[in-house]
């Protein structure tokens, strides 16, 4: 696939822009696979993508590692994302601009391109992480911010609290695909709509509940969507598995698709999903083959 046929798409109202399908590295470790790594990283980069997640807390900063040792060794532009985990007692401005320093050290550079922070843990102080990220913008050491796995309240005060340095929030990262629609219920997608925010699907694949057989299994539902999926699939020359990236991608133009892989040929199927696309009534088959019950 030729890199321009890769479709972008805006982080939020950030400035920034990243290849609508990206790589998720939380499967990412050092050691024996090291070199099965920089294979997946560079077919990636073959494929025309370029937006790269990984977090702290990935292998204990091995991910972060080895996406620098990728970037060393291949000179071609990515687009590198990554999160700061509020623990408890680690809340402060001050301790989340400390752990960027620590990421950007890990990764040999001077500044990321989008940091979030991770989950809104309970009792955190989410305006002084606001501020941090703030701070994270106007000292250059991160270009965009953003949150993960935030409710759409959280967005609302954490973008309105950037809003007062006028630094836009870029992205809220949540679990999203055919068999997880809940972004669609409880505010999240109607809130990065209103908000002009982009939506980073993880696990857009189901954790592999999407490309899985489960034939004679309990769950009848999941069973039924997995034949549409081939089938739809199948029409196109294509795999379940894009088949349901494809479903996410034309679900809105804010969503951005992040699934994990670690092999390269994991890459290149997923990114064969840019290749085509659903019909509208393709689309409405995939929307009520996992409508949540009501």
């Amino acid at each position: 696939m030729e890199a321009a046929k890769v479709a972008r798409r805006p982080l939020g109202k950030s400035g920034l822009e990243v290849s609508a399908l990206g790589v998720g590295t939380n499967r990412w470790r050092q050691g024996a696979n090291d070199g099965a790594v920089l294979e997946t990283y560079q077919a990636w980069l073959d494929g025309g993508a370029d937006f790269v997640d990984t977090a702290e807390v990935y292998g204990f900063g091995k991910s972060e590692r080895l996406i620098s040792d990728c970037l060393r060794k291949d000179a071609r532009s990515a687009v590198v994302a990554s999160k700061f985990a509020p623990f408890i007692a680690r809340t402060s401005a001050r301790q989340l601009l400390a752990a960027l320093d620590a990421s950007l050290g890990r990764r040999g550079q001077a500044s990321l391109d989008l940091y979030y922070v991770h989950v809104p843990f309970p009792f955190a102080d989410l305006d002084a992480l606001a501020d941090g990220l703030a701070e994270a913008v106007k000292s250059g050491k991160a270009r965009s911010v953003g949150v993960s796995n935030f409710s759409a309240d959280q967005m609302r005060r954490v973008a309105d609290r950037l809003a007062r340095s006028n630094i836009p929030l870029a992205a809220n990262e949540v679990h999203y695909s055919l068999v997880h629609r809940n972004p669609e219920t409880n505010g999240v997608l109607d809130a990065c709509r209103e908000l002009d925010v982009a939506l980073v699907a993880y696990f857009p694949l189901g954790s592999g509940r999407l490309t899985a057989t489960t034939e004679g299994g309990l769950d009848a539902k999941l069973e039924a969507l997995q034949r549409t999926l081939a089938d739809v699939g199948q029409a196109h020359q294509a795999s379940a598995g894009q088949a349901a990236l494809n479903w996410l991608l034309a679900r809105d133009p804010r969503v951005i698709l992040i699934p994990g892989a670690t092999k390269a040929h994991h890459v290149k199927a997923n990114l064969g999903a840019l290749e085509w696309r659903l019909t509208d009534e393709e689309f409405a088959i995939l929307d009520a083959a996992s409508a949540p019950a009501k």
